[in-house]
């Protein structure tokens, strides 16, 4: 009986760490997120400028050819979309994962 405690305790504990890295996950998520919402929105006003366009390195502002700056932002947003992807398929492994967990302590904890 004391071996089923212990088995259920460690289990509710790996089940709290799948939940902190879900939420690392959902955050790193936004984030990326963001970044492609940013690099769609200068995409769009490039596309829109004919005029100069100038690009942000540090803290100054540099002229800089149009047609560098959208294959250099859509390179980043290739990049981007595929970190999304990528997380997107670990948020659902853990999710399972942790789902699966769940109805293992609750299982437990009804024999008991």
């Amino acid at each position: 009986m004391e071996d089923d405690k212990k088995a259920t305790e460690e289990k509710i504990g790996q089940l709290q760490l799948m939940e902190q890295n879900l939420q690392n996950f959902i955050m790193q998520k936004q984030k990326f997120q963001t970044q492609l919402f940013e690099v769609d929105n200068a995409l769009k006003e490039l596309g829109l400028s004919k005029d100069k366009a100038y690009k942000i390195v540090g803290t100054v502002m540099i002229a800089s050819k149009r047609e560098d700056l959208i294959k250099e932002l859509k390179e980043k947003k290739s990049v981007l979309e595929l970190r999304i992807r990528t997380i997107e398929k670990q948020e659902k492994s853990l999710k399972d994962k942790a789902t699966e967990m769940q109805t293992e302590i609750m299982s437990s904890l009804k024999k008991k």
